[in-house]
């Protein structure tokens, strides 16, 4: 079975990151990133997978980016600086982020007690 030439895995690393070898950022694979209404025109297929991944699943780590798209995390991680350094993705801070449902936390606090 031949692979089709416009297989995601024939590009080169490099050409994904537009030749840049390292982040710009300090990025660890557990760094959380969510999309920024910013614009989205002139990005790259990468960069739009990227995007368009934060976008559906909100806050995800750099090692979650990479899983879900098939890149290295190395890769990830110069995609993801470059993103953010045009302000396209940002770090959640405490009101960005997904914070659990305190009545279902109650729920389950309530359902580990019956078990108990």
């Amino acid at each position: 079975m031949s692979r089709s030439r416009r297989d995601l895995d024939l590009v080169r690393a490099y050409v994904r990151t537009g030749g840049r070898v390292r982040p710009t950022r300090g990025l660890d694979l557990v760094t959380l990133v969510i999309a920024a209404n910013a614009d989205q025109q002139n990005l790259d297929p990468d960069q739009r997978r990227v995007m368009g991944l934060c976008r559906r699943q909100g806050a995800l780590s750099v090692a979650e980016i990479a899983a879900h798209l098939d890149l290295p995390a190395s890769v990830v991680k110069i995609i993801v600086s470059g993103l953010m350094d045009t302000g396209r993705l940002t770090m959640p801070t405490g009101d960005d982020a997904q914070q659990p449902d305190i009545a279902m936390l109650r729920e389950v606090l309530h359902g580990l007690h019956k078990l108990a």
